[in-house]
C-alpha cells in the first residue's frame, strides 16, 4: 500500500478521495462514490470526510504516478 497523503493537485475539495485512491491504488471515482453514499445514506461521511483533511498531511508535490 502506498502512503496516505492529501492530494494538492488532483482534487475537487481537500484532496481525501484523490489521496485515499492513489493510497488503495483504485481508481478515484470510487472513492468518491463510496463516500457520497456513506454521506448521503449513512450520514457519517462528512465527519469522517473532515477529521482526515484536519489530521493527514499533504505531499508537498503530488507523486508523478498519482492521477485523477
Amino acid at each position: 500500500m502506498k502512503t496516505f497523503r492529501l492530494a494538492r493537485r488532483h482534487h475537487w475539495v481537500f484532496g481525501v478521495c484523490a489521496g485515499l485512491a492513489y493510497a488503495l491504488d483504485i481508481p478515484v471515482f470510487i472513492v468518491r462514490l463510496v463516500w457520497f453514499i456513506a454521506i448521503w445514506f449513512f450520514g457519517v461521511g462528512l465527519g469522517a470526510y473532515l477529521i482526515l483533511w484536519i489530521i493527514v498531511p499533504s505531499w508537498t508535490k503530488d507523486p508523478d504516478d498519482m492521477t485523477h
